[in-house]
Parts: C-alpha cells; sequence; structure tokens
C-alpha cells in the first residue's frame, strides 16, 4: 500500500466529516462550546456532559476491562480485543480535527494489552472508503493495530439494525481466522450486540447522543 499523505489524509477526513454524521451518528453531530465539552445535538434537547465527566465515566470502564484482561489473556488462544472507533477510542464529538486525539485511558489498555499477546482490531461504522485515513489516525497517535474494518456504503443506510448486523458478522469473520475475542468494547448498542465476544464493555452513549 502506497504511504498516505498528510495532505491526502486531511482531505479523507474533510469528506468523512462532512459526510458520515448526515448517514450514522457515529462521528457524532453534536455543537461543541470549546474544550470542555459541554453542547447541545443539533435539532436535540439531549445535552452533552463537560468533557471531564465523560472520561470520568469511561475510566471505571476500562479498569474493570483491564482486570478481566489480566487474568483472561494468559490463557487464551490467540486472544483478540475489538475496539469500536469514534467516542470508543478516539475522541471524535470531544475534539474534532484531521487527526482526532487518543482517549488515553483506552490507548492505555489496548497498548498493554498488545504487549501481552493480544491482537488489537477495530471494527467501525466509518465507510470502508476511509480504512487508509482511520488506519493513520489511530496509528499516529499510538494505537497498535492489528487490523481494521469499516463498513460498506449499504450498511450505513440500512440503519441501526444494519449496523448492529454487519459488525456481529465482522466478529465472525474475525473468529475464523483463529482468533477468539476475548473483549469487545465500544459505546453503542449496535457495536456490543451479536454475540461473538466472551465479554462486551460499554462506555456511556448518553441515550444515543454520543455515538
Amino acid at each position: 500500500m502506497k504511504p498516505v499523505t498528510a495532505a491526502v489524509a486531511a482531505g479523507i477526513a474533510v469528506a468523512l466529516l462532512a459526510s458520515v454524521p448526515a448517514a450514522h451518528a457515529e462521528t457524532g453531530s453534536s455543537t461543541l462550546s470549546g474544550d470542555s465539552g459541554s453542547s447541545s445535538m443539533s435539532g436535540s434537547k439531549t445535552e452533552l456532559p463537560p468533557y471531564a465527566q465523560w472520561i470520568g465515566e469511561i475510566v471505571p470502564v476500562v479498569a474493570e476491562a483491564r482486570t478481566y484482561l489480566e487474568t483472561r489473556l494468559p490463557g487464551a488462544t490467540r486472544p483478540a480485543i475489538v475496539f469500536d472507533i469514534d467516542n470508543t477510542s478516539l475522541e471524535t464529538t470531544y475534539h474534532t480535527g484531521v487527526i482526532i486525539p487518543a482517549i488515553q485511558p483506552v490507548l492505555e489498555l489496548a497498548t498493554w494489552a498488545k504487549s501481552k499477546g493480544a491482537a488489537i482490531i477495530f471494527v467501525t461504522g466509518r465507510p470502508g472508503l476511509v480504512n487508509a485515513y482511520s488506519r493513520l489516525n489511530l496509528s499516529s497517535v499510538g494505537y497498535p493495530v492489528d487490523d481494521l474494518y469499516g463498513s460498506a456504503p449499504t450498511t450505513l443506510s440500512a440503519g441501526d439494525a444494519g449496523l448492529a448486523d454487519y459488525k456481529t458478522a465482522t466478529r465472525a469473520a474475525i473468529e475464523k481466522q483463529g482468533y477468539t475475542i476475548v473483549a469487545n468494547i465500544g459505546n453503542s448498542a449496535t457495536d456490543l450486540s451479536g454475540g461473538h465476544a466472551e465479554r462486551t464493555f460499554k462506555f456511556p452513549d448518553y441515550d444515543g447522543a454520543l455515538n
């Protein structure tokens, strides 16, 4: 694969941020007020909490996952952890930009799990046509990326049911490669439903406001 230049990544990012929210809320559709994270959803009365509160609610979920993985990883055959990207691995809604920052406690979990032998695999509702950009963003902020799956154009048009089915089928395909998915981490029901993971860990989505 040819390397993705910063200019190409920027162009892809602009296209992504412009097009995906209209089809699916995974990249977030909120209007933020500074870095505090206080926001109102466009066309909705739902408000997102401050950034510090959001991170504070993620930390105990990450700690629970770490405790579980400390026991599970040593005995697992080809262990893998599946992560969603937007607002699960990257701070997509709270900090927009061409290169979106990592959610630090999640990054620390992923890098630790990788050091213990787990494959780090991302399954996202972002269109597959921007996989190169997504991989570049994840890698540039420190994530190990063993594999990454993006959705087909028809997935988003099928709504939440289509997205859940795509993610379930993708995890099943990962298992067929010989992996044991010891944990599946996301912030939406569509990330976690359908099985094909030993444990699921859910971050807050504030009744769907932060997908």
